[in-house]
């Protein structure tokens, strides 16, 4: 049973507790720090509590990050009346279970993405964030990628008709950091934990900007995946499994995919393909879109992500190509809170911005964006992916699409 969230005042900081503090904690961290100090929101986060499994390593995150205590059970976090919003930042598996718990305790919750491992766990998490918020208790999923200023300037290029009707979607998430056949099996090579491999951890996210982007969602998907190396030493100090995964020489099993492509059919008719790698030799972390409409295009590339590239196709032949748009103007979306023309902004940025668009939508009472609505919709594109990669690239139908 949800309780009524009382939404805090401005004479009363909105505290935080967040359950993680590896590379999104981090991340996370600076956001909460650093939010009130650029935009002007009603309530200030407080950054209360922060949660990890092993004492020593949570106490230093804690101090070093900028939280005022810490504790190693998330169920106390969760428990504590002080507590507003739960952040959580750990891998998919513990998402249900945290986030169930955290909304039915009242606490808004901000999940990192993917929403969960399977699509059965995302549902269920979205039918409990659907009846929270019929009583003011909101829920919202990370994808932090939505806010940078030059991806939202497209989405308001689309939404104005500047391209027309979309007929092509094209998206690649690149990296490399698995190239190497003797980086460890960490978590994120172990279904159990992490749901899936590249497909979740990255082709998430260009399945949600996509959608986001143009509005549109994929009905139909026809993908591959594929995993390059089997089997990785285990992480230094890593316990025995149990899971009869380990090997006598040290190997474990990676139970995920290395690369994921894939393309599918929008329920408007565009035509959009994905690539996912975490074996792309020489890519560190490149986020290419490009969405062609009848009058006109755009693409954009994360290694320059202060950039957009804009085609307008009703110009005279003799005067059109793509234009290089800086997206530094205090009229871009979020840009007037922080620098001059001209003095771009960093990965970190999007999360501050995510953070200070929840904090403005959980005090207005409003469902902040992306919903677990919105992830659900993502991790049922993923398990299409896997279904079609299992049926030899066949076309499967995305679950609950056009529903």
């Amino acid at each position: 049973m949800v309780t009524s969230k009382r939404l805090s005042s401005p004479s009363r900081p909105l505290a935080v507790g967040m359950i993680g503090y590896a590379s999104m904690g981090a991340a996370h961290s600076q956001a909460w720090r650093t939010a009130h100090r650029f935009f002007d929101l009603p309530v200030v986060p407080e950054m209360r509590v922060v949660c990890g499994r092993t004492p020593g390593a949570t106490a230093d995150a804690a101090h070093k990050l900028g939280w005022q205590s810490w504790v190693t059970s998330w169920q106390e976090v969760v428990g504590r009346d002080d507590i507003d919003v739960v952040d959580i930042c750990t891998p998919g598996g513990s998402h249900l279970e945290i986030a169930v718990a955290a909304l039915e305790a009242g606490k808004h919750v901000l999940c990192e993405k993917p929403l969960a491992n399977t699509v059965p766990d995302a549902e269920a998490m979205a039918v409990v964030a659907a009846r929270a918020a019929e009583v003011g208790v909101w829920a919202s999923v990370g994808f932090n990628y939505r806010r940078v200023p030059a991806i939202a300037l497209a989405r308001q290029l689309i939404e104005a008709g500047r391209l027309g009707r979309v007929r092509h979607i094209r998206a690649q998430y690149l990296q490399d950091w698995l190239v190497d056949p003797d980086y460890p099996l960490v978590w994120r090579l172990r279904k159990d934990e992490a749901g899936s491999g590249a497909l979740g951890d990255i082709g998430s996210h260009i399945v949600d900007l996509a959608q986001f982007l143009t509005g549109q969602h994929l009905v139909q998907i026809s993908g591959a995946l594929d995993t390059f190396v089997t089997q990785r030493p285990l992480p230094h100090g890593s316990p025995t499994w149990t899971d009869g995964s380990e090997g006598s020489d040290g190997m474990g099993e990676v139970t995920v995919d290395d690369a994921a492509v894939f393309f599918g059919r929008t329920d408007e008719g565009a035509l959009a393909t994905f690539e996912a790698s975490r074996f792309a030799t020489g890519r560190k972390n490149s986020i290419r879109i490009e969405v062609n409409g009848s009058r006109g295009s755009f693409w954009f590339d994360f290694e320059s992500m202060n950039e957009l590239h804009v085609y307008d196709g009703t110009v005279p032949a003799a005067q059109a190509g793509f234009r290089r748009i800086l997206v530094t103007e205090a009229e871009h979306p979020y840009i007037g809170s922080w620098w001059p023309p001209g003095h771009g902004l960093g990965y970190e940025h999007t999360f501050t911005h995510e953070i200070a668009d929840f904090v403005l939508d959980v005090s207005a009472g409003r469902q902040p964006s992306p919903s677990f609505a919105d992830g659900l919709a993502v991790q049922r594109v993923l398990a299409a992916v896997e279904t079609s990669s299992r049926n030899a690239s066949r076309w499967t139908p995305v679950q609950g699409a056009g529903a």
